[in-house]
């Protein structure tokens, strides 16, 4: 059982709206004045030095996006709880949509903490500074109170993201916030060490429950996207310096490439319960960074003179310098990427389930990063499109549910959150702030 904490978040303004269920939808509110603070950071992240990113690249958030996560923004504070996490519920009450209604878990807490940070707060600074705060010593709690030979950070079970990612995303969701937090915490604070434990402990965890075949143990009714989220989390604990097994990444790599064929574009959808998007939206994100990778070598090689064309072939990527196996190794990558991401835009495969739950707004999330990630210009478009689709099934309270499978409105809000505020992150999700910054 985690211990409860006081929430120590400041008292409302009264410029704030009364809190309203996602049952009972009032008038819109106003748009408040807690605006997304700017660049803070990413969920994912990349530790290639590529070329660098191009102007087209860089995409304002639009004012009515903006208006839209203000909303999102205010209804998330509402609904922390006292112990300073959030909750998504059971699998088996997914009526439920109050958020004080159902225990505070790992993973939802994880979501709705990258989208704080990502929409651009920190420990110290912004709007939702304190519950963010909160939620980091709520993470870190479960964290070092877990057992050191158990798979996962806490004792709830048949939660809403168990049931329908897998029992391990706790630990895994978990994991991808601590690394994304450390960043700003000073290393000559104690803070830092303390969670740089918790994420080696999170990847040890995650790392002994992995398959063979490169698949995350525990398997929920989609649990292709927990094993794609597991994929991310140990890249990001690995950029971080924490130790990670490269032999366990390769193999969580190749299980998310291996679910789509690129010469008959055939989609395995046996571990994503049917769905295609699930399917390549994982195998859109885990084919980006080696995606990246070959196109900077072949542009580096074209500038040198050494081939003379920018086609991503093994061909040209011997020429560049690369073994054979190597050159075969990336040129995959990017079939899957190119052949993944065309449809996961396409409006059939769009539609998932067939309507919206949690699982379709990580797939948008998925998506959306591996294009940034792979430095695909069309990210735009799929932005324009995917926020579009996101503003006009806002509930009037400023939340988002989901209507199958993952329906908590706090788990569905924080992914849409991450999902409209991406623009943050293009340099970090691209390699090109670490380069800056070094």
């Amino acid at each position: 059982t985690i211990q409860k904490r006081t929430n120590t978040t400041p008292a409302k303004t009264p410029t704030q709206q009364p809190v309203a269920s996602s049952t009972e939808m009032p008038a819109q509110p106003p748009a408040n004045d807690k605006k997304p603070a700017g660049p803070a950071k990413c969920v994912f992240k990349t530790a290639f030095e590529g070329e660098g990113i191009t102007d087209n690249m860089i995409h304002p958030i639009p004012e009515k996006v903006v208006r839209s996560m203000d909303r999102g923004l205010d209804w998330m504070e509402k609904a922390q709880q006292n112990d300073g996490g959030w909750g998504a519920g059971s699998n088996t009450r997914q009526d439920v949509r109050d958020p004080h209604a159902v225990p505070s878990d790992p993973a939802t807490t994880a979501m709705v903490a990258m989208a704080l940070q990502r929409s651009g707060n920190t420990l110290n600074t912004g709007a939702y500074s304190s519950n963010l705060k909160n939620a980091l010593e709520f993470l870190l709690e479960a964290v070092e109170t877990s057992p050191q030979n158990s798979n996962n950070i806490t004792t709830l079970t048949y939660t809403q993201p168990q049931s329908k990612l897998g029992q391990n995303i706790d630990v895994v969701l978990t994991s991808q916030f601590l690394t994304n937090i450390i960043d700003v915490i000073p290393q000559n604070d104690q803070l830092h060490s303390r969670v740089e434990r918790a994420i080696q402990k999170c990847v040890n965890k995650i790392q002994n429950n992995h398959n063979s075949d490169g698949s995350l143990k525990g398997s929920g009714w989609a649990g292709v996207l927990q094993s794609s989220f597991a994929t991310s989390a140990l890249e990001s604990a690995q950029e971080k310096g924490v130790e990670v097994d490269e032999v366990i990444i390769e193999k969580s790599r190749d299980y998310q490439k291996s679910n789509i064929d690129v010469k008959t574009n055939n989609v395995s959808t046996e571990s994503a319960a049917g769905v295609v998007l699930y399917s390549v939206s994982g195998s859109t994100r885990a084919s980006a960074k080696e995606t990246r990778q070959a196109k900077d070598i072949i542009k580096k090689a074209k500038k040198e003179g050494k081939i003379s064309n920018e086609e991503v072939n093994v061909d040209n990527l011997t020429r560049a310098g690369l073994s054979q196996s190597q050159a075969l190794k990336y040129e995959t990558a990017y079939q899957v990427n190119e052949s993944a991401k065309k449809l996961a835009q396409d409006d059939n495969v769009l539609s998932g389930f067939g309507n919206n739950g949690g699982e379709e707004f990580l797939s948008y999330l998925q998506t959306g990063e591996g294009m940034i990630i792979s430095n695909d210009n069309s990210w735009q478009s799929w932005y324009e499109k995917t926020s579009s689709r996101l503003l006009d099934i806002q509930n009037n309270d400023g939340s988002w549910s989901g209507h199958h499978c993952i329906t908590s409105p706090v788990f569905c809000t924080a992914t849409c959150l991450l999902i409209l505020s991406v623009n943050n992150d293009i340099q970090k999700l691209t390699g090109d702030f670490k380069k800056k910054n070094n």
